[in-house]
């Protein structure tokens, strides 16, 4: 645990708002520059994100802030060093994990170090953890472990997909199930793939292009090749599931928004004994035509008090890519609300 020497500027009574000092000093140089960043990128991420000024020099940080801003800091900082040490590699989603972590524990009078989680859930795999790093990515994962059916609904970026293969991953290398089976509306909403050259591998492949990503990158590539030809890894379009039981198996429905009434209702009665159903999508990116209804959309409102199933909402708060996709995000959330009063209004 690195040194810590905490010096207030100013009377308890005005310390939330005015400034604190604290300094760490960490025992490893080398793990030091690791958790700081490359040009002390994540002390910087750390000074935007809390709303502290931070100095480094050497193995030493200088935070000075709001007594709680300098404490959550602290704590992030000492967070990521106790990975470093443990030999947990860092990148910058594993910061702004951390951030967000300190922020979601709250005000240095209101966090009780006794019942603090020290970290979100995460899900361990043979390759690496996968770790959440916003509240709703620790809600949806703490789902994930404990229910069958479980839906994931909100914007692109949140780590919908990514933590549900994750979990589907686990689940195969821990012999839970004996399958992964990934499905996915292919061509927006029609599946109209017959003009499309090659097997049906091939015809799919460009629209599961991000599961894909989400799997090589989760196991070994090797692996996945190989259960890919066995088919223990199975690729299907969604009208291909018809008629179909799936036992033992993980199954995820990706961007499920596409999905017509019909279809949805079909692909969530084929859940079978000892089978896990993730269904994830984005209600504001629907492909549908006009005046149809989007499964998704209709599932989540009926089955919201369905015992057994869990529904976990992202906001672009849970924005885990770029700082502005956040920001974009929220900016064409901020016109579709205005559209929506406009036309209440009319």
């Amino acid at each position: 645990m690195p040194t810590m020497r905490s010096n207030n500027l100013m009377p308890p009574a005005a310390a939330d708002i005015a400034s604190t000092q604290i300094t760490l000093i960490f025992d490893d140089n080398r793990l030091a520059s690791l958790l700081l960043g490359q040009y002390g990128q994540n002390l910087a991420l750390i000074e935007r994100r809390i709303g502290v000024m931070a100095d480094q020099r050497g193995n030493q940080v200088t935070i000075v802030g709001s007594r709680d801003g300098c404490e959550q800091a602290r704590r992030v900082l000492e967070g990521l060093y106790e990975r470093l040490k443990r030999g947990d590699e860092l990148v910058s989603g594993d910061v702004e994990g951390a951030i967000r972590l300190a922020i979601a524990q709250g005000s240095l009078f209101d966090f009780d170090p006794a019942g603090a989680r020290p970290s979100f859930e995460e899900i361990n795999l043979r390759k690496r953890p996968v770790r959440a790093r916003t509240a709703a990515q620790d809600a949806y994962i703490r789902a994930l472990k404990r229910h069958a059916l479980v839906f994931g609904i909100g914007p692109a970026g949140t780590g919908k997909t990514w933590l549900a293969v994750a979990r589907a991953v686990q689940l195969f290398e821990r012999k839970e199930v004996d399958r992964i089976i990934l499905s996915r509306p292919a061509v927006e909403a029609g599946e109209r793939l017959g003009f499309l050259p090659g097997d049906m591998r091939e015809k799919v492949d460009p629209y599961l292009r991000p599961i894909y990503d989400a799997l090589y990158d989760l196991m070994d590539p090797r692996i996945v090749e190989r259960a890919l030809q066995s088919g223990e890894i199975e690729i299907a379009p969604l009208a291909f599931m018809r008629g179909r039981t799936l036992s033992n198996a993980a199954v995820i429905l990706d961007e499920a928004q596409n999905s017509t009434s019909v279809q949805m209702k079909m692909f969530l009665t084929r859940l079978g004994e000892n089978s896990r159903m993730i269904v994830t999508g984005d209600p504001s990116q629907v492909d549908l035509p006009r005046g149809q209804t989007s499964g998704l959309a209709e599932a989540v409102r009926l089955l919201g008090e369905v015992e057994g199933i869990a529904q976990v909402a992202f906001t672009a708060e849970d924005v885990i890519r770029h700082e502005l996709v956040a920001r974009i995000v929220a900016a064409y959330d901020g016109a579709a609300r205005h559209d929506r009063e406009r036309e209440a209004d009319a």
